[in-house]
């Protein structure tokens, strides 16, 4: 079977998956990182009420035109307005964030006035109409649309809510994900190592994924090469999660029976990738739930839950399309060193990329890149993505980078 291109497998995967359609309102102190499943209009102006950009003089431009100098009627504060009426020749002492008193159409900074010994004030110049009111309505109006469903709610969008009034918004639900590992070389981590065991990395890692994303987890541990077991904590797995991810047994070696069970209780989308590393990565679909095969080599794991299964809970979350392309971007940087590359799969070297002393960006590679040596990764700051059809890269070419979201940040 021909290796699927990377960017194929993941149109494929994503045209499958469905958009989710469980939905709770929650309070917004309960909505971090989770996913707006409605659009939010404004139930009011912001601000709403006009008030003064600046700590001045609140004046009316005809009174000025005919004398530079104004008594003072009184003051204004932010929650505490001017209650009186201005009369002709007066001013009022405002504070920034205060209400503008009816009939004012300026306000005039402290800075570009002098105040006289009985207390009137004389001002440098005439303003400009309007000059430093903030206009009811002038940063959002009422009934506009201030955030899309499919938003992430975040620092950014969560505070904006809360300036609307808006104390609990409809929310997708949280994705529930069962992970297991397979393979009687694993141990857990925190137990000690026997001849020929290695420790679990890859679910200790996915787990560390899954809560960036904001996923309920289902940890199912450790399965040893037991088929019938396997199959029996697939059945149990899929009926209590919304997906499913395994690490290892996808590869082609006696003992790895996933591609086995998953043909027994559903169905296969794809199973091999033309990437490196990451050839061995399983999409498909049990009864109830989503399945997602990781290679067994801990950087292979990572790089294709970045690559594929990250976007895929996005669009399982509900995430809007705009906001899963955004998840990865791609700048151009010069290569610093020589880079080994053989030409048939799409290759992500892990790198690190700064800017010169010309203000252009350079990357280099960190460590080896095998799909085994995962400290590279501590050192790193971005993929350097190689095209399947290239071969190898030499000092001072272009070359693709992509750096790691908050996912690896």
């Amino acid at each position: 079977m021909a290796l699927l291109p990377l960017a194929e497998a993941l149109e494929n995967m994503l045209s499958r998956l469905p958009a989710p359609t469980m939905i709770e309102y929650l309070p917004l102190n309960e909505c971090a990182n989770r996913v707006l499943a409605e659009d939010i209009s404004s139930p009011i102006n912001v601000p709403n009420f006009d008030n003064s950009a600046m700590d001045g003089y609140a004046v009316r431009i005809a009174d000025l035109e005919q004398n530079l100098t104004l008594k003072v009627a009184g003051k204004a504060f932010a929650g505490n307005p001017f209650s009186g009426e201005l009369q002709a020749g007066e001013c009022v002492r405002i504070m920034t964030g205060a209400l503008v008193p009816k009939g004012v159409d300026a306000i005039v900074m402290q800075e570009e006035t002098a105040l006289n010994a009985d207390g009137s004030v004389t001002f440098n110049n005439i303003p400009k109409l309007g000059s430093n009111i903030r206009r009811i309505g002038e940063d959002i109006q009422q009934g506009a649309l201030v955030l899309k469903k499919g938003s992430l709610l975040n620092v950014a969008s969560l505070p904006l809510l809360a300036s609307l009034g808006i104390a609990s918004v409809p929310v997708f639900a949280k994705l529930k994900v069962a992970v297991l590992s397979t393979g009687d070389e694993l141990t857990s981590v925190g137990e000690p190592l026997s001849e020929g065991k290695i420790y679990d990395t890859n679910r200790f890692a996915v787990r560390l994924m899954l809560e960036k994303l904001n996923c309920e987890i289902l940890d199912y541990g450790i399965l040893p090469d037991d088929e019938a077991l396997f199959e029996q904590t697939f059945i149990e797995a899929q009926e209590k999660a919304d997906v499913v991810i395994t690490s290892g047994g996808v590869s082609v070696g006696e003992a790895d029976f996933t591609k086995t069970v998953l043909e027994k209780l559903g169905e296969i989308g794809f199973w091999k990738i033309a990437m490196k590393p990451g050839k061995p990565f399983a999409f498909g679909k049990l009864e109830n739930a989503w399945f997602f095969g990781l290679p067994g080599n801990p950087v292979s794991a990572l790089v294709t839950f970045y690559q594929l299964v990250q976007p895929a809970l996005a669009k399982l979350s509900g995430l809007s399309a705009d906001k899963i392309a955004n998840l990865t971007q791609n700048l151009t940087a010069c290569s610093a060193e020589k880079l080994k590359k053989a030409v048939g799969r799409q290759d992500f070297q892990r790198g690190y990329y700064y800017a010169n002393q010309q203000g252009g960006l350079e990357v280099r590679p960190i460590g080896s890149q095998g799909s085994h040596i995962f400290s590279a990764f501590n050192e790193s700051n971005c993929f350097i993505v190689l095209e399947a059809e290239r071969g190898n890269v030499e000092v001072g070419e272009k070359v693709t980078i992509q750096p790691f979201n908050s996912l690896l940040g």
